[in-house]
């Protein structure tokens, strides 16, 4: 398998970890992935964000309930075909009225070339906005720092449940190689 990633990547992750900062996000929990390295390698060289690597895609998301509880804001983070592990626990926000605020890099998009992100790529917008997520559309590099600040704001102020949605071209495509398929 290889990673393409395309000179956008390294521009967006700067500013979307610049909002955070000035959102006084304390937390980030997420599943580890390629597309969100480097933003989690700045995101851990800050100070004051504390970086919570979990098991499962529901796992943030209770911690980012246990952070508000607990006087802190927090950010999940994760890939778009690890959302359907966490309908059931949406419901924990939602009920409670607490904010989510998740950003989602996306997987299964048009020059995709592994079949298999392709459904969860496809159903995940529909998926959160029937879980009464809002679900925000990034596509330009230079849009996602401002649109990381207002989506965290708007969680933040109104207890809402927002995700950023990153388009994968923005992080890139990996490569898919069938049974007897190498890159040789």
């Amino acid at each position: 398998m290889t990673d393409t990633v395309p000179p956008a990547a390294t521009d967006w992750s700067a500013d979307a970890v610049a909002a955070l900062r000035a959102l006084d996000v304390r937390q980030i929990a997420y599943v580890p992935d390629a597309g969100l390295t480097r933003f989690l390698d700045l995101a851990a060289a800050e100070d004051r964000i504390a970086m919570t690597s979990v098991a499962t895609e529901e796992d943030a998301v209770a911690q980012c309930c246990g952070a508000w509880l607990g006087g802190q804001r927090a950010l999940a983070a994760m890939q778009s075909s690890g959302v359907g592990n966490i309908p059931n626990m949406l419901g924990l926000p939602r009920v409670c009225g607490m904010p989510l605020f998740m950003l989602v890099t996306m997987r299964g998009e048009p020059g995709e070339t592994n079949p298999w992100q392709e459904s969860t790529g496809r159903a995940m917008p529909a998926l959160l906005e029937a879980m009464g997520v809002d679900v925000r559309r990034v596509e330009n590099a230079d849009e996602v720092g401002p649109a990381t600040a207002q989506a965290g704001a708007d969680a933040f102020s109104a207890n809402r449940r927002i995700c950023l949605q990153l388009a994968q071209s923005l992080i890139g495509f990996k490569g898919f190689h069938g049974q007897g398929e190498s890159d040789a």
